[in-house]
């Protein structure tokens, strides 16, 4: 088994974070990440300035604003900004950052793929240095995964599979409570940017997200197929509202090649939000029968991936890193995969019954 490189490389000197916002993404993975990681949060706002404050006061955080401009008046001329904010929102701050500010966006790149093209033109009027908060690439497994694909170890990719069946308690969310769109936008969009990092842009994608009659909000049940033709599949399936204890609850990803396969289960999404411990396992063939190997990493899905999403920021600005991973040049074909997949869902598939009586 090759050496398996799945942390992030970190900066030399961080840089200064600004988070602007300070929901529950801010308080349970941001935070617990740049402290982990020892990146320094200079100043938060919010429009709830309670809610900046309380951030503040338990983490430290010596300002707390209750304007954006503010802020802005205030940050350091090195300043990264980390802008955890519903999607509808960030044209609006993105347009009033400083000119080539480097930024992280949290995910999804907007509500729409109206407001995708939009966050996209804007960042590249004002020549922001802006990346995508898709922070399931950095997760410890996945990365382990790539590490061991790169490596040869399993072969070429010939399926990968994600499926999420549990139970997602969503009045964590509250501003998801009359969101037009759910489970493909606020959750399976990492899915399909996983695979997307994996396999890159599929060709066609089949897809149908549905309601729980029991559940009082938009879709939160979905399937997708993305076609990367006859030798490659790549299927999503996820259920939220599996309510019937964890005994048979799933979260996993699992990657087979030619030469052996990758299980990854993220343990977060199973008894959320107190989780499960992750698991990552590779098969391969080493007398010419299948042997399965679990290989045990540090840390998880949250917070750690939360890391890497910003280190990769940092060192861009400073010119370590060559290119961000998750530019918004890139996640915005996980968007348009996200939309096609809506398209799709929308359009229904084929009636069998035609063929009864051409």
């Amino acid at each position: 088994m090759p050496r398996l490189n799945y942390k992030p490389i970190l900066p030399a000197k961080p840089r200064p974070i600004c988070i602007v916002g300070a929901g529950s993404i801010v308080r349970d993975a941001h935070l617990p990440a740049y402290k982990l990681a020892g990146f320094p949060v200079h100043s938060i706002t919010d429009l709830n300035f309670e809610a900046a404050e309380k951030l503040a006061a338990q983490w430290g955080i010596s300002r707390a604003f209750e304007s954006l401009d503010s802020m802005l008046s205030d940050a350091p001329a090195n300043a990264v900004f980390d802008l955890a904010l519903p999607p509808n929102l960030f044209a609006d701050v993105l347009r009033r950052l400083p000119q080539g500010s480097p930024v992280l966006l949290q995910k999804p790149m907007g509500e729409t793929m109206e407001q995708a093209r939009e966050i996209l033109a804007i960042c590249r009027e004002r020549r922001l240095l802006a990346a995508v908060n898709f922070q399931l690439r950095f997760s410890p497994f996945v990365m382990a995964a790539e590490s061991v694909i790169n490596s040869g170890t399993i072969g070429d990719l010939r399926d990968i599979e994600i499926r999420v069946t549990s139970h997602t308690p969503w009045d964590h969310f509250p501003f998801l409570k009359n969101a037009p769109r759910l489970e493909l936008l606020y959750h399976s969009v990492h899915h399909i940017d996983c695979v997307r990092h994996f396999l890159g842009n599929p060709a066609r994608i089949q897809a149908k997200t549905l309601r729980h009659p029991e559940l009082d909000m938009a879709p939160s049940r979905s399937a997708l197929i993305l076609d990367y033709g006859d030798a490659v599949r790549a299927n999503i399936q996820t259920n939220h509202f599996h309510r019937f204890g964890t005994r048979h609850q799933e979260s996993f990803i699992k990657w087979e090649g030619t030469k052996g396969a990758i299980f990854a289960k993220m343990g977060l999404l199973m008894n959320y939000p107190l989780g499960v411990p992750d698991e990552f396992e590779v098969c391969t063939f080493p007398d010419g029968k299948p042997i399965w190997e679990t290989i045990p990493l540090e840390g998880s899905w949250f917070p750690h991936a939360f890391i890497g999403s910003m280190a990769q920021v940092m060192r861009a600005a400073d010119g370590d890193a060559k290119a961000l991973v998750t530019p918004v040049e890139d996640t915005i074909h996980s968007m348009a995969c996200l939309e096609a997949a809506y398209e799709s869902s929308d359009n229904g598939g084929c009636d069998p019954s035609k063929f009864i009586n051409p």
